[in-house]
């Protein structure tokens, strides 16, 4: 098998007898004909998959939750799993922060702390806010979780509506995408923890922007086509509502882009799952992996 750097190998510990392990960022040739588990760059795209054209490879397992542009890049009939597991905590922590950070104005406090200004301001709360949360797979859970202690008045939406019980929460009744228009004039906090696909692509367009409530917060830790950017650059010029997103259509957000001089928007670089959290947590699902095929057993979280 192979890991694209020395640390995840170091992580991985002592592997049973039979495992070779090479270091490989498919970047540079690759160290075998066949290799049973592939482990790509954490950061970088899908585009380095096009490496394992024509090698004979078991596996390939993601170190994110997310595959888009996976199945333009992977060579067919090559398994892909995603990390589900992985991300889910740390993602939901940086969800929880940047709704305590915009709704209690950090950013405009620490603006201040530079001046050397002492700036007290009347904020708006998270506790007893109405919070949307669109998505409820392993973050949109994750975040219901953590959310539980601030008293939030919290509704789901999901791609199929069902009733779900959740460790901490309790049972939710979750909406299906089809009441999200009735939903959302409601909100005071919208969460967005979806995929990109087709089906959600500008999820949040300018028409579904509008039926926000004004000034109600939109928070994007799932992925960046889940909102029309124009429609949210002229939302947020509006002073129609407030946003808080970690991921965005065109990353890095290059220099100058006007979302960087947006008023009410909190920017963070893509780094939900890029936490202390992530290192053990991939180590102990790549070692899931090779037991699983050790024993001959199919490998968890393949999405393709």
């Amino acid at each position: 098998m192979t890991v694209p750097t020395e640390r995840l190998a170091a992580n991985l510990g002592a592997l049973p007898d039979g495992v070779e392990l090479r270091i490989w960022d498919l970047r540079s040739p690759a160290p075998a004909d066949r290799i049973d588990i592939v482990v790509p760059p954490y950061m970088g795209g899908s585009r380095v998959l096009t490496a394992l054209e024509g090698l004979q490879v078991g596996l390939v397992q993601g170190q994110s939750i997310g595959y888009d542009g996976v199945a333009e890049a992977l060579p067919s009939g090559i398994p892909f799993a995603n990390a589900a597991s992985v991300h889910e905590a740390s993602t939901a922590e940086l969800a929880v922060g940047m709704m305590i950070a915009a709704q209690r104005q950090l950013p405009r406090f620490v603006r201040a702390q530079d001046r050397g200004e002492w700036a007290p301001v009347f904020t708006e709360s998270l506790a007893d806010r109405r919070v949307l949360l669109v998505g409820f797979g392993g973050v949109g859970t994750a975040i219901a979780r953590r959310l539980a202690p601030f008293e939030v008045e919290l509704t789901a939406v999901a791609r199929t509506a069902r009733t779900e019980q959740v460790e901490g929460v309790g049972e939710i009744a979750v909406h299906g995408l089809d009441e999200l228009d009735a939903l959302l004039p409601d909100a005071e906090i919208v969460v967005l923890s979806l995929p990109a696909s087709d089906s959600t692509h500008h999820l949040f367009d300018g028409e579904r922007i509008a039926r926000m409530a004004k000034g109600a917060l939109l928070v994007n830790v799932g992925r960046g086509p889940l909102i029309d950017t124009d429609a949210l650059v002229d939302a947020l010029s509006a002073d129609a509502m407030r946003a808080a997103s970690d991921v965005f259509e065109e990353e890095p957000l290059p220099s100058g882009h006007p979302l960087w001089s947006a008023p009410n928007l909190l920017i963070t670089p893509h780094g939900g799952g890029a936490s202390t959290a992530m290192n053990p947590r991939i180590a102990r699902l790549i070692r899931r992996q090779i037991d699983r095929m050790l024993a001959g057993e199919p490998p968890v979280n393949i999405v393709m």
